[in-house]
Formats: structure tokens, C-alpha cells, sequence
């Protein structure tokens, strides 16, 4: 699977991503503190990156988990990371999404690209229902996202995820396929 938007394009990691991801990672890991759960620091070695891409091509195989790396059209480079989390089948057929963009892509409108890849991927290819996402309320940047996005505002969900450490409110946002 490629999707491949205006400036970017989406695809599932391979063994062949891990040194662009553990750079990527590297790179952005004071930029991602304030927005993501504690990472240990063996989670930033080439080991945990490869057990990464493994553990998601079996998640995937499983219509568990779908994770994408966000390359730029242009030079290729790892530039992001997209996941359908939490996929629920029977009378829901939905999923969580989330994402991440480098700290040198962000307001270039990267990443609402790549969510409506993502979002095109889950309603075409496995033919979901609803997608959801869950924003701290301080991030207004993600909350455009979304909204540009064609997701729409659910309510809060209070003391929701538990972010460097500490329980944070989010935004709840989704978006219905269309087709249904």
C-alpha cells in the first residue's frame, strides 16, 4: 500500500525504514515530549525500532493496528508517522487515528494530507465505519488538522490519556465514512 497525497505520501514501514525512524525519532524527541506518552530510552535504538516494524506487520496482518511512515514525494525522507489504532469490527467498524510530524514539516499542511490519506485508506480499503482521534486541549494546531480534515467535535473526554506523565483532557473528533 502507497497513498500518495499533493506533497507526501503514506506507506507501511519495512526493516528498511529503521535508521530513518530511530533518526526521526531522535531528532524530535523533546519536540513529541509534551504530546505523547513516556518513552523509555531503550525505545530510541535501532533493536526497538526494528521490533517496531515487526510487531506492526504482525498487528496489521491481524486488522488490529495500521502504522505509516509520511515521506516527502520529493526526496523520500521520513518526515512523520500515521496509525488506525484500536480497530473494532462487528456493529462498530471503527478505529483511533494518530500522528506525528517532525518539528522542521509542521504548517506546511503535511499532516492534514496525510490524515486524509489515512482516513481515505480506512473507509476504501477497510471499509470502516468511523474514524476517531483524541486531542489535548492546548493543541490547537491538531484540532485544524482535524477539522481541515473533515472531522467534527464529539465533546471531552476528562483525564482521557495519560501524556509524559501526567492525565491530560482531550478533544474528541471523528468522521463518518461517507459510503455508509
Amino acid at each position: 500500500m502507497n497513498k500518495k497525497g499533493k506533497n507526501i505520501y503514506i506507506r507501511p514501514y519495512t526493516l528498511d525504514d529503521v535508521e530513518s525512524m530511530l533518526t526521526f525519532e531522535l531528532e524530535n524527541r523533546e519536540f513529541f515530549r509534551d504530546f505523547s506518552p513516556l518513552l523509555k530510552d531503550d525505545f530510541f535504538t535501532i533493536k526497538a525500532q526494528s521490533e517496531r516494524v515487526n510487531r506492526t506487520k504482525r498487528r496489521m496482518e491481524n486488522d488490529e493496528y495500521y502504522a505509516f511512515g509520511v515521506f516527502l514525494n520529493d526526496s523520500n525522507e521520513l518526515i512523520g508517522n500515521i496509525s488506525l489504532s484500536d480497530v473494532i469490527r462487528g456493529p462498530l467498524q471503527c478505529c483511533y487515528i494518530g500522528y506525528s510530524l517532525s518539528k522542521k514539516h509542521n504548517g506546511k499542511g503535511y499532516t492534514t494530507q496525510a490524515v486524509s490519506l489515512a482516513v481515505e485508506y480506512a473507509f476504501k480499503e477497510l471499509r470502516l465505519h468511523r474514524v476517531e482521534a483524541g486531542v489535548m486541549l492546548h493543541n490547537i494546531a491538531s484540532m485544524r488538522v482535524l477539522e481541515k480534515a473533515g472531522f467534527h467535535k464529539e465533546g471531552i473526554f476528562l483525564k482521557n490519556v495519560k501524556i509524559n506523565g501526567k492525565w491530560e483532557d482531550h478533544q474528541h473528533y471523528a468522521i463518518i465514512n461517507p459510503d455508509d
